[in-house]
């Protein structure tokens, strides 16, 4: 090309070229900047996409996992209870074991009947005041309390609303407070007195009545442990997804450092040269002086 002084081919070319390499170095330092290869939809539409979305699902299932947490303290909340429930029982038809004996004197049996009723009283105590955050659990009449009311209750164990577990020990919390309402009068809403050790008869029909109380009381404890063993594989379950996940986003995401440096380095040197390139290149223009002299 000939000597102009309109137009510098060269300086433009240079132009140009410094122009590229300036948009390069500084998506570079903008990645280093930050350590994310994707700073907005431009750098990668399709990829922030998919990443979005795996940041939502992601963040639904820490949730989730702290939810399943939060379930299986409720659950060993009100299993406690009915730990607690099954010693009482036990000692009750201890007690009624005792007293079905003929060698008891009518004094003997209304000792082992006075304890008897004030084990009634502490069922009813557990049964009512047992509390997750300040709720009830249970009731004396069984169908009150968050695993009394009919339908149970329901986890959510996933990040979406089809990832929910349902939890129904409502007809087993009944089966308990009506056995326990046999075993024991003082057990009731409204407590009477319970004169069932005071005879043979009574206390010789305590005994089963106490086999009916634990009965029940292992079948809602027996839900509790399944429950609570299921919410730990949901956990771990979890745990495994999440991490994957994690996984993908940051391929996608993240910012490889040493391509990036690498591409800084490289760009740092193009544009030093670039501007020297440039310098010479603004002087062509004066070589045409030189031919007019």
């Amino acid at each position: 090309m000939g000597l102009s002084i309109h137009t510098n081919y060269t300086a433009l070319v240079t132009q140009n070229t410094l122009n590229s390499t300036n948009k390069m170095l500084g998506t570079a330092m903008e990645r280093l900047g930050t350590g994310f290869r994707i700073n907005s939809a431009a750098d990668d539409a399709a990829g922030l996409q998919i990443a979005t979305r795996l940041q939502a699902q992601s963040n639904g299932m820490s949730v989730a996992m702290r939810n399943s947490q939060d379930a299986i303290s409720l659950l060993q909340t009100a299993e406690g209870s009915f730990d607690e429930m099954t010693n009482i029982v036990q000692r009750m038809k201890d007690l009624s074991t005792q007293a079905a004996n003929d060698t008891n004197s009518a004094d003997d049996r209304k000792a082992l009947s006075a304890e008897f009723n004030e084990l009634g009283k502490e069922l009813a105590n557990v049964m009512t005041n047992t509390q997750y955050a300040g709720e009830a659990l249970f009731d004396v009449a069984g169908t009150g309390g968050k695993f009394g009311t009919a339908g149970g209750m329901t986890f959510q164990i996933g990040s979406s609303s089809a990832e929910a577990m349902t939890m129904d020990v409502s007809t087993e919390v009944g089966a308990v407070a009506t056995a326990l309402g046999a075993l024991n009068a003082q057990f009731a809403a409204a407590p009477a007195a319970d004169a069932k050790l005071e005879t043979q008869a009574g206390a010789s029909g305590a005994i089963d009545l106490a086999n009916t109380a634990l009965d029940a009381i292992g079948t809602v404890r027996a839900q509790f442990g399944a429950n609570m063993n299921r919410l730990e594989h949901t956990i771990n379950n979890l745990s495994n997804m999440r991490e994957n996940n994690e996984a993908a986003k940051g391929r996608i995401m993240d910012a490889d450092f040493a391509q990036e440096a690498s591409s800084m380095s490289k760009n740092q040197m193009l544009m030093q040269s670039g501007m020297s390139v440039l310098s010479n290149a603004n002087q062509m223009s004066g070589l045409v002086m030189s031919l007019l002299r």
